[in-house]
């Protein structure tokens, strides 16, 4: 992750320093939002197959509730004093995974990689806190 300023401001009944701390978790949370985001219309381009309507219409929902968080997330840190990147090439960066793997694929395909992808943010988002 980039060098991060200490804000100099935060929010009431936090320091500065855990401020900064808290900005770090959300930042990365933010960058696994955003990539998800990305990912689920990667997915929602790219199916095919006989269950390609099911899967088709199931992820713009989730997308747009993805979108949310992350939007969710980038505002908390705009309230801690921090500064929200939300770039590709921030996320690129700073990112500790690697990118999503399948292209054009079937539904039983994208299904089990995307399996994994909420598995590791889950995982990700939980040891965050």
């Amino acid at each position: 992750m980039s060098p991060a300023r200490t804000p100099r401001y935060t929010v009431p009944g936090l320091g500065v320093d855990e401020g900064r701390q808290v900005i770090d978790l959300l930042t990365l949370r933010l960058h696994a939002l955003n990539d998800l985001a990305l990912t689920l219309k990667h997915i929602h381009w790219n199916v095919v197959g006989p269950h390609f309507i099911a899967v088709h219409e199931m992820l713009d929902p989730q997308t747009a509730a993805v979108r949310d968080m992350a939007d969710a997330a980038a505002e908390r840190i705009s309230a801690l004093g921090g500064e929200p990147n939300g770039t590709p090439g921030a996320l690129v960066k700073e990112r500790t995974w690697d990118d999503y793997s399948v292209g054009r694929a079937d539904a039983i395909a994208h299904l089990g990689a995307l399996d994994l992808v909420y598995t590791g943010i889950i995982e990700d988002h939980r040891a965050a806190v």
